[in-house]
């Protein structure tokens, strides 16, 4: 691939590559491994096991005297090849292995390899119960993406590497063992059983994997294939709930993709204390148990459900179309995201689709604007995890839409199947992508791979848009404007071909006389478009249309299929009109963030009858987001009319609004609702941190602070339950009193060990926001809790460390961080404990005054929004 992909120039962006970052490759192959057979031992309760690693290697060349396999902090107490000791050297990293016989092309060698682990740090995990959690489970796991295959077994650890796999493990009565492929054999041995397991079809070391536990087993199929739920006993109804689609969803990826599901089952386990969402092991897919739902929790939590799929839809793309090297991670992790898109769209609608994607590409906006921006294929950085972020998931799935919106749906189907199929149980980089697109269709993309994939950042246009009653045309601006920093634009500017819609509202049956015709795939009764497609590809370009009427509404990317943001500037009647009448509820939201900015009582009408009236819960959502940033008193009566809205997702929403609307009255509302209670757990846990929120603000009718604490205090006490969500909304309601003592006393009793571990999480990560107001003795308090609790091995509480104290003000928060860099032994948290450092440096400086500037300036908005909105109505009385 050319170096001119690349985009190094960030333009104003933080860089990806952290100091250290160097070009990564795949080593040289000194042959195939053909199949890798680890016989293993557990002693579950000295977190240790012993066994042997046998691994078949096909060498490709003549004349190899030596093996350097990856293997860390493993004790090597021999090696074999062919039945024959071999001299071996071994630094804690890497074993390398003097062959007493060089190699022959066509002569296999079997490598085996004796050796044992004690308390491991990576790749394999022991939990087990002990003073603090009596009730935990006992299970081990292992987890190898990206290289950590290594900790627990030697081996050839890169993608690169594709073989069949075996594990034999002695497990303690009554647990159970899973892995990947078929159940071959158990053998009963006293107090133990041994579980022999075998997978027939190639793939990496990442990929294999070894769960155990005393698990309820609920059985499934998929035409005559298991599909088998693991997960602790007592949670069977949780895991058919949560589970309970995956046959259809095999059914439908199968279709899709072209290929049946390629393995001989498929199995879920979920494991306790996991470090991700779920991991796609082949056959064998794990998951966090957190990912299980009560009744309740299934009202307004699809996260499984998408979770599910997504770890599915790497049984196609990942597993059985492996990636060659770390740096083509989106085309798995793009696609296995991208399928959560088309699981919604069958399942549910087109327009939830819409969302869904806008959703993704947010998430990708924010980290592009407020983290780093690079591009998608890099192999420029310290650590291969460092490559799974917003860009490679939520940036892959838009990427993928693209060219789904670039092709056809039908071209984009055949395209897709002839790459699986073309690359079943192979490796694949990017350009074979690319490949089996023009081969399957004759369409070459790599205009838009270059603009999207090989370099960084998206468009950010800017549309404007004009009549002219006499000659009948519509003028429409469009700006590109994140070329603006380049003089000439050229480096940045974007080169597509975008749709533009002129829609026209009218009542049945009177389209013919607009002489329109609607040409939407998302469409409503009342609304026609008029499109046309624009070639946009300078920093600055007026288009001119000629239409027989005035527009209702300008839709800018029909459909919305690029991946770009959009700052609209209509007047204020198309605004409203595409508001009400767009049939793309992308559209629709990008009209409400416009008349936002407008402001005024019109558009506050307009956003509340949208909050009131709009079809899809999604735009119903962004718009309570919006009507908060207006400083009416309308506003906040149209807010609070979304509380009765029936859709969950909403209330929450609206609830979360609220906090931006500090008044007394907006704290009656959150209380009262606290009081009745909701349905939705996440409903009444943002209202217990909005409650917090609003009672902190420097307001003259302020609430007594210690009669909020005490409700918030009774929340904790009294409303255990579910993932701890509830309680963890009263933990960050407490956060927002950053001057109370009580409030930071209620914070630290949470973080002790003991406490339940997704309770104790948020409550460290809270630690940071209550710091900026504390007093200097206790925010001596709140460093050295950090402090000790950086000492912890456990992952997730490292991450909530460094989140911590990257809210902080203070150098000592960077002594501590910098502490946790070096320390730690994952480099996620390496990274993060680094980028928190430049965040608290940059909250010691410019940040603390711009915060007691936005402060002060939010008192003055506070005081006018009475006069202002009283004004409003006396001019709506006069007209």
């Amino acid at each position: 691939m050319s170096k001119s992909y690349f985009d190094t120039d960030n333009n104003g962006h933080k860089p990806f590559e952290l100091p250290g970052a160097r070009p990564h490759y795949n080593p040289d192959r000194p042959g195939q491994v053909e199949h890798i057979f680890l016989d293993l031992s557990l002693d579950i309760p000295k977190k240790s096991y012993q066994g042997i690693c046998s691994i078949r290697l096909l060498p490709i060349r003549n004349g190899i005297d030596r093996l350097t396999l990856d293997a860390v902090n493993l004790n090597i107490e021999s090696v074999q090849v062919d039945d024959v000791p071999q001299n071996f050297d071994y630094d804690g990293e890497q074993l390398s292995i003097k062959l007493s016989e060089v190699t022959q092309i066509g002569k296999r060698l079997l490598i085996a390899i004796a050796y044992s682990v004690a308390k491991p740090q990576r790749g394999i995990y022991f939990i087990q119960p002990d003073k603090h959690y009596p009730n935990k489970p006992t299970q081990v796991w292992t987890q190898g993406e990206d290289e950590d295959s290594r900790f627990w077994f030697p081996c050839f650890d890169y993608p690169g590497q594709l073989s069949t796999s075996e594990i034999r493990v002695r497990v303690p009565n009554p647990l159970v063992a899973i892995s990947n492929g078929e159940l071959i054999d158990t053998t009963e041995d006293g107090d133990y059983k041994i579980y022999h397991w075998l997978q027939q079809q190639v793939h990496p070391t990442y990929l294999m994997t070894l769960a155990v536990g005393d698990f309820a087993e609920i059985q499934d199929e998929w035409k005559g294939k298991p599909v088998t739920y693991y997960v602790e006993k007592g949670r069977e109804e949780d895991a058919k709930r949560s589970m309970g689609k995956t046959p259809r969803m095999i059914e439908f990826l199968s279709q899709k993709y072209g290929y049946p599901y390629p393995f001989p089952k498929y199995a879920q386990v979920c494991v306790d204390d996991f470090i991700f969402g779920g991991m796609e092991n082949t056959s064998t897919t794990l998951l966090t148990d957190r990912c299980l739902l009560d009744e309740r929790a299934a009202l307004d939590n699809r996260n499984t459900e998408s979770l599910v799929v997504h770890e599915l839809a790497h049984q196609w793309f990942g597993d059985l179309v492996v990636i060659k090297h770390w740096s083509h991670a989106w085309i798995k992790e793009g696609m296995a995201s991208y399928s959560e898109v088309m699981w919604t769209e069958q399942e549910y609608s087109l327009e939830e689709a819409a969302y869904y994607r806008f959703l993704e590409a947010r998430r990708y906006i924010s980290e592009d604007s407020s983290r780093y921006r690079r591009p998608m294929v890099t192999h420029v950085y310290r650590e291969a995890i460092e490559l799974y972020d917003r860009h490679i998931y939520e940036k892959g799935s838009c990427v993928y839409h693209m060219i789904r919106a670039q092709l056809g749906d039908e071209l984009f189907w055949q395209a897709i199947q002839t790459f699986v199929q073309d690359n079943a149980h192979k490796t694949v980089e990017t350009i074979d992508l690319l490949r089996a697109i023009e081969k399957a269709t004759g369409h070459n993309l790599l205009f838009l791979f270059d603009q999207y994939v090989y370099r960084g950042g998206h468009p950010d246009f800017k549309v404007a848009y004009s009549w002219d009653g006499d000659a009948k045309l519509a003028k429409i601006t469009v700006t590109q404007t994140q070329a603006a920093e380049d003089k000439n634009g050229s480096k940045d500017l974007f080169d597509l071909k975008i749709p533009i819609g002129f829609g026209y509202t009218q009542q049945e049956g009177k389209s013919e006389e607009l002489g329109v015709k609607n040409n939407s795939k998302l469409t409503t009764p009342n609304s026609q478009l008029k499109t046309f497609v624009v070639r946009v590809n300078e920093r600055e370009q007026s288009f001119y249309f000629p239409l027989e009427n005035k527009p209702q509404y300008i839709s800018f990317d029909v459909e919305n299929n690029y991946l770009k943001t959009v700052a609209l500037e209509y007047p204020i009647a198309e605004l409203k009109a595409q508001l009400e009448s767009d049939p793309n509820p992308i559209s629709r939201i990008y009209a409400a963030e416009a008349l936002t900015k407008k402001g005024g009582l019109e558009a506050t009408k307009a956003l509340s009858a949208s909050l009131k009236n709009d079809p899809l819960w999604g735009v119903r959502v962004e718009v309570a987001k919006q009507l908060a940033k207006i400083n009416l008193d309308q506003a906040f009566d149209g807010l609070v009319l979304g509380l009765k809205d029936k859709n969950a997702y909403v209330r929450r929403s609206v609830v979360e609004a609220l906090a931006q609307i500090k008044t007394a009255e907006s704290y009656k509302v959150v209380r009262g609702l606290l009081q009745k209670g909701d349905p939705s757990y996440y409903v009444e846990a943002t209202a217990s941190r909005v409650i917090g929120a609003i009672a902190s603000a420097n307001l003259e009718e302020k609430p007594k602070e210690d009669k909020v604490i005490k409700q918030l205090k009774g929340i904790l006490e009294e409303k255990a339950g579910w993932n701890e969500v509830v309680r963890s909304g009263a933990i960050a309601g407490l956060a927002e009193f950053k001057t109370s003592e009580a409030a930071l006393n209620l914070l630290l009793e949470y973080t002790k060990i003991g406490v339940p571990q997704p309770l104790r999480l948020a409550t460290i990560r809270a630690l940071g926001k209550i710091s900026v107001g504390q007093s200097p003795v206790n925010l001596e308090r709140i460093l050295e809790k950090l402090a000790e609790l950086a000492k912890e091995t456990f992952f997730l509480t490292q991450v909530a460390v460094a989140a911590a104290l990257g809210q902080m003000e203070t150098p000592k928060a960077v002594g501590i961080l910098r502490s946790l860099a070096e320390q730690t032994a994952d480099g996620r948290v390496r990274r993060n404990a680094e980028e928190e450092i430049s965040r608290v440096q940059k909250n010691i400086g410019s940040e603390k005054t711009l915060r007691q500037l936005r402060e002060d300036f939010d008192q003055l908005k506070q005081q006018n929004q009475e006069l202002r909105s009283r004004l409003e109505n006396l001019e709506a009385k006069s007209k």
